[in-house]
């Protein structure tokens, strides 16, 4: 039989993929056969993500691109066009949360810049790369949401409403884009990155999070990428339109 999470001649795109999950979900799609698109803000550390991607086998084009400005994106999709690189697949990862604290307390421009980035951003990008695979005649988008876009954290009011609205953009292209392309999202618990490090430093909201987990263990980058590559290959051929939650359990 063949083996349905094969990704062998498919092209990739993750964005936000220097560290964390954005960088583990590289590593899986390139161990299955992809070649890569990665991107990020600053150009040292992609050089540094696509450098660890390549003792690995896989073709990686490391491209800066700042997913909170419209601009960029645009220009990225040139580049990627320039090179004859239409996505297959397209997991769209980055985001950003400099706020934390009561929404009450949220400044209007630290409001404003989660949405730029997490949801605003993810559309757009989503938007260039969805055009591409309708035109290609298949495709699959990935976004990494979070579960607290399904059950919101005390403290990331801003970014609550931007996974929330994720899920709802990701809903609405999976109806508007079939049959020729499959969305869905990821929805990670708390995962060990130096993005969620204020819930590791807070330890009475990190007890809290632990103590509601059945496994009884936060994760790591690595548990997110199974569902990732499933969703981005084959294997969920007839899926579409869900969310894939990777929490430990914490929610059930």
């Amino acid at each position: 039989m063949a083996d349905l999470l094969d990704l062998s001649g498919r092209r990739a795109l993750v964005t936000g993929a220097s560290r964390g999950i954005g960088l583990a979900v590289a590593e899986g799609l390139a161990d299955r056969g992809a070649s890569l698109v990665i991107t990020g803000r600053k150009a040292e550390s992609l050089e540094t993500a696509a450098a660890s991607l390549r003792p690995r086998g896989a073709k990686v084009v490391p491209l800066v691109c700042h997913q909170g400005d419209s601009e960029a994106i645009d220009k990225l999709f040139q580049q990627l066009d320039k090179q004859g690189f239409t996505p297959d697949i397209a997991v769209i990862n980055a985001a950003t949360n400099p706020t934390y604290g009561p929404l009450l307390d949220t400044e209007p421009a630290a409001w404003q810049k989660v949405l730029d980035v997490n949801l605003t951003g993810a559309w757009l990008t989503a938007r260039q790369a969805g055009r591409r695979m309708v035109a290609h005649g298949r495709g699959s988008l990935v976004f990494m949401a979070s579960l607290a876009g399904l059950d919101p954290f005390p403290g990331l009011g801003a970014y609550n409403v931007s996974k929330a609205g994720l899920i709802a953009l990701m809903k609405t292209l999976a109806k508007e884009l079939a049959p020729k392309v499959r969305v869905n999202a990821v929805a990670p618990g708390l995962i060990e990155t130096r993005f969620s490090a204020a819930l590791f430093e807070n330890r009475e909201a990190y007890r809290h999070l632990i103590g509601a987990t059945p496994l009884g263990r936060h994760g790591q980058p690595q548990d997110v990428v199974g569902a990732a590559s499933f969703l981005a290959s084959d294997a969920s051929a007839y899926v579409t339109g869900q969310v894939l939650v990777v929490d430990g359990g914490a929610r059930m």
